[in-house]
């Protein structure tokens, strides 16, 4: 039986599943679409970072060399190419599925309506820090009203904006001679190659958050990214 829940102002489709003790709910959380790309991002941000970090290692400093040593070191298993010309061509070969999955990606959100429940909005904000002092203080939990509570959809929303800015300043670093002018107002190439590198750094800094409520909320939670759906989902209960 497919109904439709309003509790938090947005429609969820919700099916009853027939248990030997009763009825139990489900809810859709991750469309088809959504799930596509999120698997095809996990590989392509893989290997984007680590043919990154490989491009790094032929110039590993910002700028005329700040400071005048090699700024860090990556170990060659992090990364992806084994020389310069090889990580170019694996970030080249991965950096149109990335944007190409970017784009549908928001497309789908912005088409769907599926925005309103994963891009954080103004009137959330508040219930930002609540949810922080639940994750890292072990303060209660505020009552659960959707899918993403307003601390997982400031990682969302940071997430897209991270990806949003290494798509640009990825093609300014391919293109500073044609794009000589936006180069320029933005501080230079090396300024660049920096808002770059945080782009990279905002997505690694995301990881092991997103592991750590994945794990926090259980095996349904992970689960639902695998076939869409949440069983006994607690904004529902």
């Amino acid at each position: 039986m497919a109904t439709a829940s309003t509790r938090s102002g947005l429609p969820v489709t919700v099916v009853a599943i027939e248990r030997a003790d009763g009825e139990e709910l489900a809810a859709l959380e991750h469309p088809r679409l959504v799930r596509l790309t999120h698997w095809a991002n996990a590989a392509i941000v893989a290997v984007m970072t680590m043919s990154g970090l490989q491009i790094f290692m032929a110039f590993p400093s910002f700028g005329p060399k700040i400071p005048e040593t090699d700024l860090v070191y990556v170990p060659e298993f992090l990364r992806l190419g084994g020389w310069l010309g090889g990580a170019l061509q694996w970030h080249f070969a991965f950096a149109w599925p990335f944007a190409l999955t970017g784009v549908v990606y928001v497309a789908y959100l912005a088409l769907s309506g599926h925005w309103r429940r994963v891009v954080l909005q103004p009137h959330e904000l508040r219930g930002v820090w609540p949810m922080a002092r639940h994750y890292f203080l072990f303060k209660p939990k505020p009552e659960p009203r959707e899918a993403y509570n307003p601390l997982q959809k400031l990682a969302y929303t940071s997430t897209i904006l991270f990806g949003a800015v290494a798509v640009a300043t990825g093609l300014l670093l391919a293109r500073p001679v044609q794009f000589s002018a936006v180069v320029s107002v933005l501080g230079g190439f090396s300024a660049i190659r920096i808002y770059h590198f945080a782009a990279m750094a905002g997505f690694l800094a995301f990881i092991p958050g997103h592991l750590v409520m994945v794990a926090l909320h259980g095996w349904n939670n992970f689960a639902s990214m695998w076939t869409g759906w949440k069983e006994k989902p607690d904004y529902l209960s």
